[in-house]
């Protein structure tokens, strides 16, 4: 491929990218708000926590994505804004790698896989460290195939992104130890690589001291309440290869081609290290294939040089064409897409419309109490003091205490109930309902969309303070954000985009 012709190929897939970011510009994830209340706390200097003054949970899987925030906090700025850009940024810089470790027929195909799987976009604005941790593993992938191909690497970078993954989540570890091993083996003699590695192992062993001793537990909280189902990790496995099919044959295709078998082993086993965890345990809010888009651009680069490695033009590009085709269409029909194409205008108008009434209310600090099941925009909009009953950010819970008990025995001011039609359910995430709301007040019923409500209920002596916050917000937000539209479809959104 000719110089022009590689920054015409450039050009043109920057513009997709483009697009797909303001496709989705408007979504944004609850959990973020988790993270983000973690990063405000810590910038105010009350420590990573999600209770200020209350035991430390660390209700986030994400360390090194909450300390960038806490950064961006101090200075006063908005978190959800901080994080679509930096995972714009982070995006198109992973694109830029897949240009450049590819050739020919392989970097359109790596390209246009990557720009025209549309769960990139989603999982850039999502407000998460998912494009943030491909694009770093992707990096730690490429350093290793070059280190293979004999070119010279710094050997000081390996050792910081080992450090950086596994500081973005634990399971980062074992997704980065395969390209690890590949370029410690290879360069095992140099001193800078072995003092570096000694250091990034110092400093993550410091690391993991200091996050058990301060939140007491091995692992993040919402280990202990999202995995364990082995069942569903083996659905997952399976429905992630029919997603992902094409890239994972040609991956594995390496694995015969004289020359590029040890390339083809390196994707393999970073695949099987990436997705393992997920494989034994089932993984819960994986939207749009959240958790294997990890490995995506990984994929997309095995892919591209299996494409670059067919000899004939024809069969490359009949070959490309499948692949690329495959993956627009596998992310363009994802079954959750209705729901999260929708997701962002939603929760405006109902847990972030919420959280900013709580915010506003005449209500002692004191008394500034809530409980939620939806442990996100509500509490970090309003950061009053929550209990979130489904035990991400509650060790009691998560470690197995009855969430009805909990909540009676705190007595919070408000307390929501979810419910998928109107009215409640009578046990929700393992809170006896009726029990829980008895002496309550409801003062709203907000509409999120088809079958999903929020009721809000609040201790009679501050109901009229609540309501008298609540409603207006609620009202604005509900005539701002498709107002009279809660049905989950495509056509929505695109009307939504089109201004109808």
């Amino acid at each position: 491929m000719t110089k022009a012709a590689r920054i015409g190929l450039g050009l043109g897939l920057t513009v997709l990218f483009a697009f797909g970011a303001w496709l989705t510009w408007d979504f944004v994830i609850d959990d973020a708000f988790i993270t983000f209340r973690y990063s405000e706390h810590l910038a105010e200097g009350l420590g990573p926590v999600w209770n200020v003054g209350g035991d430390a949970v660390e209700g986030f899987t994400n360390f090194a994505w909450m300390l960038w925030h806490a950064l961006w906090s101090a200075l006063g700025a908005d978190l959800v804004l901080v994080a679509k850009v930096t995972s714009l940024v982070l995006g198109a810089i992973t694109l830029v790698m897949l240009l450049r470790a590819t050739e020919g027929a392989g970097s359109v195909v790596a390209g246009l896989a990557f720009v025209l799987f549309l769960p990139t976009y989603f999982h850039a604005n999502s407000g998460l460290e998912t494009v943030a941790f491909a694009a770093v593993l992707l990096r730690l992938v490429i350093v290793a195939v070059r280190v293979i191909d004999e070119e010279r690497v710094f050997d000081w970078e390996p050792p910081l992104l080992l450090l950086f993954l596994g500081m973005l989540r634990p399971e980062g570890l074992l997704a980065a130890l395969p390209a690890f091993a590949v370029w410690f083996w290879y360069s095992r003699r140099m001193p800078v690589a072995r003092w570096t590695t000694v250091i990034a192992a110092a400093v993550g062993a410091g690391y993991f001291v200091w996050r058990w001793f301060y939140y007491g537990q091995l692992l993040p909280n919402t280990f202990y309440v999202k995995f364990g189902n082995l069942e569903a990790g083996a659905e997952w496995v399976v429905t992630t290869a029919i997603l992902l099919a094409p890239l994972l044959l040609l991956s594995l295709a390496l694995l015969v081609v004289a020359g590029l078998w040890f390339k083809g082993g390196l994707f393999c086993l970073t695949v099987v290290a990436t997705w393992l965890p997920y494989a034994l345990s089932g993984p819960t809010m994986d939207y749009l294939h959240r958790f294997a888009y990890h490995v995506f651009p990984v994929l997309c680069l095995g892919a591209g040089i299996a494409v670059a490695a067919i000899g004939q033009r024809l069969a490359a590009t009949a070959v490309g064409a499948i692949t690329v085709g495959w993956v627009a269409v596998a992310g363009a029909t994802a079954p959750d897409l209705p729901l999260i194409a929708n997701y962002g205008s939603d929760l405006q108008r109902a847990h972030v419309a919420i959280g900013r009434g709580l915010a506003e209310a005449d209500v002692p600090e004191d008394a500034r109490t809530l409980a939620v099941s939806d442990a996100g925009a509500i509490p970090y909009y309003s950061d009053w003091q929550s209990i979130d009953y489904i035990g991400l950010n509650d060790e009691a819970i998560a470690h197995g205490a009855d969430p009805t008990e909990v909540v009676m025995d705190a007595r919070p001011t408000v307390l929501m109930v979810t419910s998928y039609q109107p009215g409640i359910p009578d046990r929700k995430y393992g809170l006896n309902v009726p029990v829980a709301i008895a002496g309550y007040e409801q003062v709203g019923e907000v509409r999120m969309r088809e079958e999903y409500w929020q009721n809000v209920y609040v201790l009679p002596q501050y109901a009229p303070q609540v309501r008298a916050a609540l409603a207006p917000k609620v009202e604005e937000a509900q005539r701002t954000h498709d107002p009279g539209r809660y049905d989950l479809t495509v056509d929505r959104w695109l009307d939504r985009l089109t201004g109808r």
